[in-house]
């Protein structure tokens, strides 16, 4: 294969949720994806199993959400250090809630729908060596019919905490463990738990309890007094006795489909891109299990990566607009490894102030309503925004929910994460929109429902992850224009 000759427009390593939904959203925009998995088979493995409001927003986005939600159970809200509950019921979202689903479920929709879409999966190819150019990337992957060279334009390590993108890189991974010997299992229980969702911590350790809706449930414990290697069995009766002691209750552990045992670290890449190579995911960031959090922000991660390198790759944007992808998301996977751990130090601590603290927390959760808020709108994702320059309409670099508008033909578009389901942006306003014309491949227009709403005299440009892009209160055309080219391209 000679140094021009692309097998593919993007390489992504990596089928894990945060790859595929990026394979999908690639390959949905008309760019040629292959996805490279050393697996041979699927994996049944299932850690994650929380699926976070922002997610689903991204999943509605891509008429995935209401498939995905009929595959699990929708939990309200969940208690932590006594009577401190964080509750989804208020979000500002149409998915107040955490979805409780085993990740192959989350894999399985995303798959179908990257395959669907036109990207190729290859199992059994393991990457062993890189090399990028002016041009582009080459990865050399082990297969079957042995070795075998891959090019593109970019690639896209989404390959896990054990990343060998990130390794043939060079990049660092600081941080260090922590939490060692974490117990996981799916169990059967003789009774069920006070709440369906609950996190507890005490002297023995810590657990964290979640039902999967069909009878199992997903156990996470940690105890403090038996630290062993992540090769150990897990002992049933070891996480019965910790559950009694952190729960209060004894729940009866009847049998265990599923056991493992490992640690977990607190590591992130400096810098999430590297020349025409880019890290998601895991292989950019990870961090303690406490929140749910890590699959949801590596999916989170795609989404905005997407449809940059879409828009770079059909020539409609410079180079320059994939450094956002650091500058935007490198700042929120630092912010989930410090609140995830910190919840971990804090249900791990045993020093009388940390105790205290916890115990304090519990005490006080009838007093605690603007922090909990807080701390559902950042465990959900929805509460992160991007950097906005300075005197920027107050809604740039925000999320932006899921509005109602105006449906100007039969089966239209009713709500905007409909209308972001085509893969382009969106531009809502009262205004006759004539000037986006000329971007119409790459923008939907729409008007709010509510003419005399929020936004009657505000023009918004939606970015295909949800996001405002700009907006401003009466613009001339000419703005318009400048703003529909800086994001979108020239015409």
């Amino acid at each position: 294969m000679s140094e021009t000759e692309f097998t593919a427009d993007v390489l992504v390593v990596g089928a894990g949720p945060t790859g595929l939904l990026l394979a999908g959203d690639l390959a949905a925009a008309g760019l040629r994806v292959t996805v490279l998995d050393k697996r041979a088979e699927e994996s049944n493995l299932t850690r994650a199993f929380a699926v976070h409001a922002r997610t689903l927003e991204l999943l509605d986005a891509r008429g995935l959400a209401d498939e995905l939600i009929a595959t699990g159970q929708t939990m309200p809200s969940m208690r932590v250090f006594g009577r401190l509950r964080i509750d989804f019921a208020h979000l500002p979202t149409r998915f107040p809630f955490v979805l409780v689903t085993p990740q192959s479920n989350t894999e399985r929709v995303l798959r179908e729908r990257a395959v669907k879409a036109g990207a190729e999966l290859r199992r059994g190819a393991e990457v062993t060596g890189l090399r990028q150019d002016a041009g582009g990337v080459t990865l050399t992957a082990r297969t079957a019919d042995g070795e075998r060279s891959f090019r593109a334009r970019y690639a896209v390590g989404a390959d896990g905490v054990h990343s060998s993108v990130r390794d043939l890189l060079g990049v660092p991974f600081p941080g260090e463990a922590a939490v060692r010997s974490v117990m996981l299992a799916d169990v059967r229980l003789e009774h069920e738990p006070e709440e369906p969702l609950t996190a507890g911590a005490g002297e023995a350790g810590f657990a964290f309890l979640a039902p999967f809706g069909d009878g199992w449930y997903r156990v996470i414990g940690w105890s403090r007094e038996h630290q062993v290697p992540d090769s150990d069995p897990v002992v049933l009766g070891e996480l019965a006795d910790l559950l009694r002691e952190v729960t209060g209750r004894d729940l009866g552990v009847l049998e265990a489909r599923w056991t493992s045992r490992f640690h977990s670290d607190e590591r992130q890449a400096p810098s999430y891109r590297s020349g025409r190579v880019f890290l998601a995911g895991d292989a950019a960031h990870c961090h303690s299990p406490a929140g749910g959090q890590g699959m949801n922000t590596g999916l989170q991660d795609a989404a905005n990566l997407g449809w940059k390198l879409a828009s770079v790759v059909r020539g409609w944007s410079p180079d320059a607009l994939l450094d956002t992808y650091q500058t935007e998301r490198h700042p929120v996977g630092r912010a989930v490894l410090r609140s995830s751990g910190a919840l971990v130090r804090l249900a791990q601590g045993r020093h009388a102030p940390t105790r205290a603290l916890r115990s304090a927390i519990g005490a006080a959760a009838g007093h605690l309503g603007p922090l909990a808020e807080l701390g559902a709108k950042q465990v959900s994702g929805i509460g992160y925004a991007y950097p906005a320059e300075k005197g920027a309409h107050p809604l740039v670099g925000r999320r932006v929910p899921d509005l109602r508008l105006a449906v100007d033909v039969p089966g239209g578009p009713a709500r905007l994460h409909e209308a972001l389901r085509s893969g382009r942006a969106v531009l809502v306003s009262n205004d006759e929109l004539s000037v986006a014309d000329s971007w119409a491949e790459r923008v939907v227009t729409a008007a709010p429902a509510d003419p005399h709403g929020k936004l009657r005299d505000t023009v918004l440009l939606v970015r295909p992850d949800g996001y405002a892009a700009w907006a401003c209160a009466d613009p001339t055309r000419g703005e318009l224009r400048a703003a529909l080219s800086r994001w979108l391209g020239r015409p």
